[in-house]
């Protein structure tokens, strides 16, 4: 991917080297980390958890000296680049409809992080809390993006930022509040169904932004879109359920297979139109 020469964002808040002593649901931070666990094995978004969960408890931070790794520093770099460029794609996207874009801020940290909807450990993965506008990532994922989940190369770490920057765009337009509120109604088969279609429509927008800033800043290169799709492939509910399970429950997913996943990332490069994403509209995902 051709970044170096791309605008850099503000919108970083760099929390590595920050201890956590989290409480995170009330009762012990060690309760919050059971429950993600649990909800991982059983097929659950981890961050659906925290999002939802009641009682949630302020953690304490702390800051402590955390010696410079260059090439986090470097990746570090990378992200603040594509965080920038979904601000002038989804900014430019957003004014053509008569809309504001609000830009998210992206928290990194290491090991464990307090957020507006919890207290969250890396090995949840990266995630978005819509309560106070923020993307989460433990750079340290990108790791366990090239090697359990066979998805290596920049572009790859990119379409992570996008998806997640899709789920604030979701935020933006009320979409999130909405499947919330149905999942809140229906039954456990009901409201996976719904954070499916929540998802996919995430991976679309995720394909709306590189079309945009493939576009207008020519940043892919040869095996870039092979790089996002590999990561779409690898991190499908069938894939990660029979890593971990050995077998594959569909009624369970919350993310969408991996067939899904590729579908609904190309359907967005390839149109660049947002109104293409409509998950909840489509009759087959």
């Amino acid at each position: 991917m051709r970044w170096e020469r791309g605008r850099r964002s503000d919108n970083i808040e760099d929390r590595r080297g920050m201890r956590v002593t989290g409480r995170g649901l009330a009762g012990g931070g060690i309760g919050a980390i059971i429950l993600a666990l649990v909800a991982m094995y059983f097929g659950v978004d981890p961050s659906v958890v925290l999002n939802q969960a009641g009682g949630l408890a302020p953690a304490q931070e702390e800051r402590r000296p955390a010696p410079l790794n260059p090439e986090e520093e470097r990746l570090k770099d990378f992200m603040s680049v594509v965080l920038a460029d979904t601000e002038d794609v989804w900014g430019a996207l957003f004014e053509r409809s008569g809309r504001r874009y609000e830009a998210p801020k992206l928290v990194l940290f290491s090991g464990a992080v307090e957020s507006a909807c919890g207290f969250a450990q890396a090995a949840m993965g990266p995630f978005y809390c819509p309560a106070d506008h923020k993307l989460y990532l433990d750079m340290r994922f990108f790791n366990d993006l090239a090697q359990r989940h066979e998805a290596p190369g920049d572009f790859a770490q990119a379409y992570v930022v996008a998806h997640e920057v899709g789920h604030h765009v979701q935020t933006l337009l009320g979409t999130s509040e909405q499947v919330h509120a149905a999942r809140q109604r229906a039954d456990t088969k009901e409201g996976n169904a719904l954070q499916v279609r929540m998802e996919l429509q995430a991976d679309c927008f995720a394909g709306v932004w590189a079309h945009h800033a493939h576009r207008a800043r020519q940043v892919l290169e040869p095996g870039d879109t092979e790089e996002a799709l590999t990561a779409a492939a690898g991190v499908g509910d069938d894939r990660l359920q029979r890593q971990t399970r050995g077998v594959v429950v569909p009624e369970s997913f919350t993310h969408g297979s991996s067939e899904q996943r590729i579908r609904w990332f190309q359907r967005g490069m390839r149109t660049g139109d947002p109104s293409q994403c409509d998950t909840f509209e489509a009759a087959q995902l």
